[in-house]
């Protein structure tokens, strides 16, 4: 029996190594620019066909370098199996890479058709070396199918006008991979080993235009956060910062947006003779639009100022002002006048959550609601009459408070705010405000919506 020098075998495969390391690595970074291609579509848990198909692409393409390498030849012994599996990776590998370029726009108006046909014709070819058919033909049909479709895609890349710069690098990529596939496929003596850098190239300006776009997409966001960093000092200078100085009342406001900016607002209407109003709005939807909105609010409610002691005509007068102006959305507001010389405050309400008055220990909801502002121009408005009492405690807050969830999605609710706004008795405004806002942030998961809350402390009358 023969021997095998142990010595030359070792050479053998070392410089087969050599030969084909340089494929070797070519097939490992395009399995891995697959899998990251991959990992960000998770991560992301948003489908993007576009990406989706490059990776599989990557994937298979960068395997089939590692399946064809003559070191892998050398180790695995010569089976039919093995030769099947080698073709069946050749046939699969096209798949993926049709659906790719129809995705990008590549194979023309009807690209669907004609990805969807050749993918078919592909998938017969798969099925039929699984079972055994003869492999020369099959790679005879399938040099076809991909030679078609890779001198579509270089009629279609030329004949397609350039949109940017990306689309220009991308053809580019596209035209070198293409040559140096149709130089493959048309039997060069280069053999299949030239088509890996081709598809290096492409990759290569793919991952261009993708790190470019990444930096202007981080450029872009920073833009976007000094903007919105602006559009908070605006809207937080729109709301009063405190209640002027009384010997009627007292009053505490707390507003913690759910973003940068918010669709909640709150506004004082201040006058004299003890005299003073209490508004409380919270505009549809969240972050600019609503916030945008919000600020018309506050214009509506100061071209009101007139009706102050009137709720039912301020908030009709409010509601004339937006409706038509905030591009179907709307508006829930609640205004309390309070006369400390007559003893009285008058509420009324459009869609808003109801007021509460803590009075002796005591909770009491107070709603006298109309339709929500900016929905209809004729919408009316009635108000409701309450005496006022030495130690009476005011609540307006918006529903961003009772609507607040904890992890089994129950909400905070009524009746635990009244219980909370109960055991503020003895507490200042200011510390009431803080006791409800820490409770509620406690007891959801997240900030899902805005949270606007006025306390207000009726300390009484004084006659001149």
């Amino acid at each position: 029996m023969a021997l095998i020098d142990p010595q030359l075998t070792a050479s053998q495969v070392l410089r087969t190594f050599h030969r084909d390391e340089i494929f070797l690595f070519l097939g490992a970074a395009f399995t891995t620019v697959g899998l990251v291609i991959t990992g960000f579509l998770v991560v992301r848990r948003r489908f993007d066909a576009l990406l989706f198909w490059l990776a599989i692409f990557a994937i298979l393409y960068g395997n089939r370098l590692w399946m064809k390498s003559d070191l892998l030849g050398m180790l695995v012994p010569p089976s039919s199996f093995f030769e099947h599996l080698k073709a069946t990776i050749d046939f699969l590998v096209p798949i993926p890479a049709f659906l790719f370029f129809q995705a990008a726009g590549f194979l023309g108006k009807s690209g669907k058709l004609v990805a969807y046909i050749a993918c078919g014709i592909l998938f017969g070819i798969l099925i039929a070396a699984v079972f055994g058919a003869p492999l020369y033909w099959l790679y005879k049909l399938n040099n076809v199918i991909v030679i078609c479709a890779l001198l579509t895609l270089v009629v279609q890349a030329i004949r397609h006008p350039a949109r940017d710069r990306d689309f220009i690098i991308i053809r580019k990529g596209l035209l070198v991979f293409a040559a140096f596939a149709l130089w493959n496929n048309f039997g060069s003596v280069l053999g299949h080993k030239s088509e890996p850098y081709g598809f290096g190239f492409f990759l290569g300006c793919l991952g261009y235009v993708a790190a470019r776009r990444a930096i202007d997409r981080d450029q872009q966001l920073s833009t976007l956060q000094k903007e919105l960093e602006v559009a908070k000092r605006i809207q937080l200078s729109i709301l009063p910062t405190n209640f002027p100085t009384s010997e009627h009342f007292q009053v505490a406001a707390r507003y913690v947006p759910m973003t940068s900016v918010a669709g909640d607002i709150y506004d004082f209407h201040v006058g004299g003779n003890g005299k003073a109003g209490l508004l409380i709005a919270d505009v549809s939807g969240h972050g600019v639009p609503a916030a945008l909105i919000a600020s018309m609010v506050k214009l509506a409610a100061t071209s009101q100022r007139e009706h102050s002691a009137h709720p039912e005509k301020l908030l009709a007068g409010m509601n004339t002002t937006l409706f038509g102006n905030t591009q179907s959305q709307f508006v829930t507001a609640a205004y309390v006048h309070l006369d400390a010389l007559k003893g009285d405050m008058h509420y009324a309400a459009a869609g808003h959550p109801p007021m509460l008055l803590l009075r002796s220990g005591e909770v009491t909801s107070i709603q006298e609601n109309g339709m929500v502002l900016a929905l209809f121009s004729s919408a009316a408005y009635s108000s409701i009459t309450k005496p006022l009492v030495k130690g009476d405690r005011l609540l307006l807050y918006t529903d961003g408070i009772i609507e607040a969830a904890d992890a089994n999605e129950e909400q905070f609710g009524h009746d635990r705010l009244c219980e909370l706004f109960r055991q503020s008795t003895n507490r200042s405004p200011d510390e009431a405000a803080d006791l409800i806002l820490d409770r509620v942030r406690k007891w959801s998961v997240s900030q899902d919506d805005d949270l606007t809350i006025l306390v207000c402390d009726y300390e009484g009358g004084h006659r001149a």
